[in-house]
């Protein structure tokens, strides 16, 4: 099914499955959710996809690498939305939380890299029935079978370079058609929802597909990946898997037009952040 942002009418229709708070609620029922990534290198991938996911759950957690220590002390001074977690009380946390993040500014290389690796198994294999998110530097370290251990589907959402390099296959030259196919039937082999981050994105879970088309070429800069991730984790928490990816790949495209109208392509990841409530009750009330 191709959903363009233009076609406001099937836009809705996706937006209209996002639940709303409900008016008698308590704090934390309407979402909890945990990011967990960040490293020695990368310090803002993750804060990013914190600060979209305060927007839109009602807790976030946020934990990072003992290698990003000095940094993550000052964080406490920067992240104000959410709460710092230390390491060593990362599983208590994710414990309680609806859905998990892992991957934003996650290290691929290195000791770090490592490190990064051998926790993103362990929080596969202490909660599997968890809600998990895989993105960026997770994608680029795990190994697809790992996915199959999850009792919930978990979402992943790779560029076409991270595709190749997560399941072995070599995307990029083929035509759209082509690549649907390969989502879907990847998507039903690993038993997950496959987000394909494209100037078109694909996505599916194996038995329905969807091709979003929108967006503009301010798309290309650094952090927007992260704002997805950040996106698809909190609707995650409280929906259905597939359609809280293709909303977030819909947000995310119609912000970015909402913003060209002003700002033409030079709009940054803070602008677009700001921007993404005001669309999302444009797009859902």
């Amino acid at each position: 099914m191709i959903i363009k942002t233009s076609d406001i009418e099937s836009v809705k229709s996706i937006f209209g499955k996002i639940k709303l708070p409900e008016k008698e609620s308590h704090k934390g029922q309407n979402g909890k959710v945990m990011i967990v990534g960040g490293s020695s290198l990368f310090h803002a991938a993750s804060l990013w996809a914190a600060e979209v996911a305060s927007h839109f759950s009602d807790m976030v957690h946020y934990a990072s690498t003992p290698e990003n220590e000095e940094i993550f002390l000052s964080l406490k001074k920067v992240f104000r939305n959410g709460i710092i977690v230390p390491q060593k009380d990362l599983y208590h946390y994710v414990a309680e939380d609806d859905a998990i993040l892992v991957g934003p500014g996650m290290m691929r290389e290195g000791k770090e890299g490592e490190r990064a690796k051998e926790e993103t198994r362990k929080l596969i294999k202490k909660f599997p029935e968890k809600r998990f998110v895989f993105d960026a530097g997770a994608l680029q370290m795990m190994e697809p079978g790992w996915l199959l251990g999850l009792k919930q589907k978990p979402i992943v959402t790779p560029h076409q370079k991270e595709f190749d390099q997560m399941f072995g296959i070599s995307i990029i030259d083929k035509t759209l058609e082509e690549k649907e196919k390969i989502v879907k039937e990847t998507a039903a082999k690993y038993n997950c929802i496959i987000l394909l981050k494209a100037i078109v994105d694909i996505l599916s879970d194996g038995i329905e597909s969807y091709v979003v088309e929108g967006g503009n070429a301010g798309l290309t800069k650094g952090g927007t990946g992260d704002v997805l991730g950040g996106l698809t984790v909190s609707f995650y928490a409280k929906n259905d898997a597939l359609f809280s990816a293709v909303a977030a790949s819909l947000l995310l495209k119609a912000t970015a037009e909402e913003l060209f109208k002003g700002l033409g392509y030079w709009y940054n990841v803070r602008d677009i952040i700001k921007k993404l409530p005001e669309k999302f009750k444009e797009l859902r009330l």
